[in-house]
């Protein structure tokens, strides 16, 4: 009887360690029918070993953590909350220590893709300060976490689990040893499987795309990025505006970033840009919740790209604002 109590003990004991590490215990995560089910079609359709694919997911865990990271997105706060996580003078260093370092390949890139080394440099900075932190959950482990936990993205994440499993065999990698976010994102850029497959490049010629190691690589496939959803060069990014007293509170803002109005339709609602660059065909109004009342802005086109990498109109005027900071600092030096 104590030998039983001990065992109860025990195993109650390695399930509250496995609970507070935050790996919910996945015995046979591999024998799921949805996984199953998985496995079935990704052996049919890209002629994937079973073998394989069952040793793989037999080494998966369900993280909790994970879960809960998605339900509180930095996203959620103000955006003067938000912009002091994101625009400090930490990273503004950082970012002139590492464009110095990458002149040549940031300069290379911006003649071939046409993005400016500043939002390069910013969104690098943005997403992992620049290497230092591109994420310590096994990129398979969060994506079937979320491909089969998470119901409310299943799908999404579902098809970048197969992309990613694609991407590893294409690359020669073992799809067990990535690391990336608790989203699945990857590198430095944190690309997600299918950007990856779509934009990454490699910009230093070494025979791979590796936007883990290679800041030349993570370059390049951010201004490839950026080029093929639009980017303009040598364009406006966004105008600060002013909303007639009257008008603020009822003026449409937020939604998607694309212009949508032409500048005599916001005149209309009592918006005055505080510049006028040439060439603003379009602009959408949108306004940032600061500590002491609403900014509002014009989303010209290219801010309406640096939404296609991340959706947030805050990422996007982070990576702006920061990118206009470093490239200040540099015309100083």
């Amino acid at each position: 009887m104590l030998q039983k109590i001990m065992l109860i003990r025990g195993a109650i004991m390695l399930s509250l360690m496995l609970v507070q590490g935050g790996v919910l215990a996945d015995t046979g995560f591999e024998r799921r029918p949805e996984v199953q089910a998985f496995m079935h079609e990704m052996n049919q359709r890209h002629h994937m070993g079973m073998t394989d694919l069952q040793k793989l997911f037999a080494g998966v865990s369900v993280q909790e953590k994970i879960l809960a990271a998605m339900e509180r997105p930095a996203e959620a706060k103000p955006w003067y909350a938000y912009r002091k996580l994101l625009v400090t003078d930490t990273r503004l260093q950082n970012g002139l220590g590492f464009w110095q370092a990458q002149s040549e390949w940031l300069e290379r890139a911006e003649i071939r893709y046409g993005v400016p080394a500043r939002m390069i440099v910013a969104i690098l900075g943005i997403e992992t300060s620049y290497g230092q932190n591109t994420g310590s959950y096994r990129v398979v482990d969060a994506l079937s976490t979320l491909a089969f936990a998470y119901p409310r993205r299943a799908a999404f994440f579902r098809k970048e689990l197969e992309q990613f499993l694609i991407l590893c065999r294409d690359e020669g990698m073992d799809p067990a040893v990535p690391n990336g976010s608790y989203a699945g994102a990857m590198g430095l850029p944190q690309f997600m499987p299918s950007s990856f497959r779509t934009y990454a490049v490699d910009m230093d010629g070494d025979g791979r795309r590796d936007i883990w190691n290679s800041p030349a690589d993570a370059i390049g496939s951010v201004a490839k990025y950026f080029m093929a959803n639009g980017w303009e060069h040598g364009e406006p990014v966004v105008v600060a505006a002013q909303m007639a007293a009257d008008r603020g509170m009822s003026a449409r803002s937020g939604g998607s970033m694309k212009p949508d109005a032409t500048l005599a339709d916001l005149a209309l609602q009592g918006v005055t840009p505080q510049s006028r660059p040439l060439r603003i065909a379009r602009a959408h109004l949108f306004s940032l919740e600061e500590e002491n009342g609403l900014s509002w802005w014009l989303s010209l086109n290219n801010f309406y790209v640096i939404t296609r990498y991340n959706h947030s109109p805050l990422y996007a005027m982070a990576a702006w604002e920061l990118g206009e900071k470093m490239a200040a600092k540099r015309s100083d030096l």
